[in-house]
Formats: C-alpha cells, structure tokens, sequence
C-alpha cells in the first residue's frame, strides 16, 4: 500500500521556514493528508503489528544480519496500562510481522512507574543478547535495576531465549533510561547507559554476560556544564575517522557534548554545544558518519530538530559551537523525537507526525523526501500533547528496511523507493551509523590505567 505526501517544515538557524519536497510538485497537484492518505507516494507500508494498550510501546532495535531478522521492542506502563518489558518479533517477512516471544518483569503490579524503556542488542564470543532498560520508582520493588540482558542466540526459537544478567546501580537508584551498546576500537562491547547521576555510566557488556558484575562498571562520561553537574538524556557513539578517537555525543543539562571516549576510564571532553537559543536540556543527538555535521533534538513542544555544523570546533578555532545552520519539523505545532541518520538521509520517529525522512545533503537546507504517518488518535491529554505516536525508529542497512515503534498502534516495517540499502562509502562518507560490526577486530590495544586490571579481549 502506497501512502501520500504532505509537506513538512524546515528552519535555518533558530527560524523554521517552509521547505520544498524532494521532487518539486505543483500545488494543485498535492494531496492534502487525510485519514486516507497518511503519507507520500514513495513510502510502502509493509506490515503492521498491534502490541496492546495505548501508550504501551517505547523504544525499539532491529538486527542488522540478514539471518537474524529480529527486532526487539519495549513495553512499557503510561497510567494503569501496558506491560513493563520486552517484546521479541519476527520481521523475517517484514508483510507480516510475528510476535515471538515476550519478557516480562516478575509481580508487574507490585514494580512501580516506567518498566520497559530502551533496547540494543549485541553480539560477545559468538553469541548474541539483547538489553533492555529498565525504570522503577520508590513504592515497589528493584528501584536499582537497570537493565536485564537476555541471551537470544537460539532464536528464532523462543524457548531458548534466557535471561542471563541483571545490570544493578544501588548508588544511583531509578534505573535506565536510554542505553546506546558500541564496539569500541579496542575490541570490547561497551553499554553507555544513563542514570540519576552527573554522567553517563559506561559497562563492559563481556564482562557482564561472563558473569564479573561486580567490575562491570569501568567508567562514566562526566556533563560538560561549568560544575559538573547535572545529567544525560540520550547519545550515540561513534568512531571518528579523522583523530582515530571513539567519540560520546551526548544530550543533557544544558545543551550538548563531545568527548572522546578512546580510553573508557578517562573520558577527555572535546567539544560543546551550549547557550543555543532555545536548548535548556539536549535530548537525541546524532553525528554525520563523519562527524562533521550533528542533528540535535530538545524535547518540548514546536521545538524543531536543530543541525550544526562543527568544522569550526573541529579546525580548533573554537570549542563552543552556540548556533545551529538549520533546523527541521514535521509540523511546527508539533515535535519530532528519535532519528537515525544513514548520510544523506535522517530517519525521524515523529511522534504525532509519524515517520519522516529528511534528506541532509545540503545541511542548510534539508528537504523533506517521504513520510507516514502511524498514528491517528488525538493527543495526549495525561502528558504534554505530543507525547503519542511514533516513538523508536531504525534502519537494517542491509536492504533499506525501515522500522517503527508507535507507542499506541505497535511495530509497522516499511520500504521507500530508490532505499534499497545504505553504505556511506557509496555516498562518499565513512560507513559509519548506529549500526555495529560486531566482528570487526580491535584497532587499537585496550588501555587503561593499570594493565593487569585489564578485562579479556574478544
């Protein structure tokens, strides 16, 4: 089934502005969204999955290998609704995608607020897991939970799917939030993961899953601000080709920041994204493949997402980057949440506004190349208004397929047309994204303070 356009918004600097479509139409043209027409010609729905009760379903991961065509989703409670856990789903034929196997926490009723927020997976010595964030308030219990890692290398055989961790932080209790897994260039398997904390704690993931949860904990990403103080909301990590560091791009107290996190256990900032107009606390923050350009996200209502251009912190003429080059919306009445970005192209989770795509190849002027809309209730009454629909996003670089997560409507997979697939080397970039090459061997030697503390290779 084919959807239908509707035009987006794109702003430069702190202004939004209207924007043109990817291939220029004439206005009589264009079909006005409708129920019926939810979203541009390009856009293919492939398959939907309901997941149960509004406001259910939070974030969501999919397994880039062809043979393991899994995506995990979590469940989440909003009100008196909804599970706290993870859902595993078949997307091995994306027209129909299958429920597999559920986790849920022991006493649901008895474990207080969130449950399920943030999901990755990753692969340790041949084997495969997933980790799924966890969040419980005082009043119940495991308030220091936060996260469980489940081994799901038998899948798609749900029966071997087994819990083997359960990631605890008693200094820092109320659990995860977000969590970003990353193949560090010294061949270990690290879980960024924030916390009630003033920084972002780091786990080696192989020493967890082997069983040494007590020295798990190997090092935590300071806040950039003044003091010290405050927190993170979310972050990406990433190698950055030009100084052969592993880079923390992360959003929080203030604004945004850089660090390089080659030596996990001393995190050097590098640079930062303050005093931007309208940016009291960043959210989702993600880099080009090569680390150039950043899309910065802020969670409040008509508050776009904001590009930047970091060349001139990058050429060391300044550390303080304070004014984005553009910006884009779906709707400026409206909010655009999580993204992932395969160069040019951003894949946005839009919240109200459903899936957007953006193309970025001229950061000053994105334009917008495709969207579908996935949900088509009201706002949200319990929360701010735009806190419903589309909520995790992802892209299987092998074949181009597109994945959301609605927090009211499930899983929906979908293709666009002339995406068949993404390499930034075709592109002309580094092919680099969120996505993991799990088996890719260690660029450099581990380094810490003290050799003989040294956890194992892989």
């Amino acid at each position: 089934m084919k959807a239908r356009f509707r035009p987006s918004l794109a702003a430069t600097a702190a202004l939004v502005a209207l924007a043109s479509t990817s291939a220029p139409v004439d206005a009589q043209e264009q079909v006005p969204w409708t129920p019926l027409n939810r979203g541009s010609d390009n856009i293919e729905v492939l398959g939907h999955l309901p997941l149960g009760p509004r406001l259910s379903v939070a974030d969501m991961d999919v397994e880039q290998e062809m043979n393991r065509p899994f995506a995990y989703v979590s469940r989440m409670v909003y009100g008196d609704e909804g599970p706290k856990g993870l859902d595993i789903i078949s997307i091995a034929d994306p027209e129909q995608p299958e429920l597999l196997y559920e986790w849920r926490i022991e006493d649901q009723d008895l474990h207080q607020r969130t449950g399920g927020m943030d999901v990755k997976h990753f692969k340790w010595n041949d084997r495969y897991y997933v980790v799924q964030s966890l969040q419980f308030g005082q009043g119940g219990p495991d308030t220091d939970l936060g996260a469980v890692v489940l081994d799901v290398t038998g899948l798609p055989d749900a029966s071997q799917v087994e819990e083997v961790a359960r990631i605890r932080a008693p200094d820092m209790p109320g659990g995860f939030h977000n969590i970003f897994i990353y193949k560090h260039a010294n061949g270990r398997v690290y879980l960024f993961t924030t916390a009630s904390g003033p920084g972002a704690l780091i786990y080696d993931l192989g020493m967890v899953v082997e069983g040494d949860l007590d020295n798990a904990r190997v090092g935590m990403v300071p806040v950039g601000t003044a003091d010290g103080s405050g927190g993170y909301h979310d972050f990406y990590v990433g190698y950055h080709p030009d100084t052969d560091e592993d880079r923390f791009y992360g959003g929080g107290t203030g604004g945004y920041y850089i660090y390089d996190v080659s030596d996990v256990t001393d995190p050097q900032l590098r640079i930062t994204l303050t005093n931007v107009s309208g940016v009291s606390y960043g959210h989702t923050f993600t880099p080009s493949p090569d680390g150039r350009y950043v899309i910065a996200e802020t969670e409040y209502q008509y508050a776009p997402l904001r590009i930047f251009d970091l060349q001139p912190a990058l050429d060391g003429q300044q550390q303080n980057i304070s004014s984005p080059i553009s910006a884009f919306t779906a709707n400026w009445k409206n909010l655009v949440h999580n993204h992932e970005v395969r160069w040019p192209y951003v894949f946005v989770s839009g919240y109200l506004d459903g899936l957007q795509i953006f193309n970025l190849q001229d950061p000053i002027n994105p334009i917008t190349v495709g969207y579908y809309d996935t949900y088509l209730g009201p706002p949200n009454t319990d929360r701010y208004s735009m806190f419903n629909g589309a909520f995790g996003v992802d892209v299987r670089n092998e074949d181009g397929l597109i994945v959301i997560s609605d927090m009211s409507t499930g899983l929906w997979t979908f293709r666009m047309d002339g995406f068949q697939g993404w390499n930034g080397e075709s592109w002309g970039y580094p092919d680099i994204s969120s996505a993991q090459d799990w088996d890719a061997p260690a660029r450099r030697p581990i380094t810490f303070d003290d050799d003989a503390d040294a956890p194992g290779g892989n």
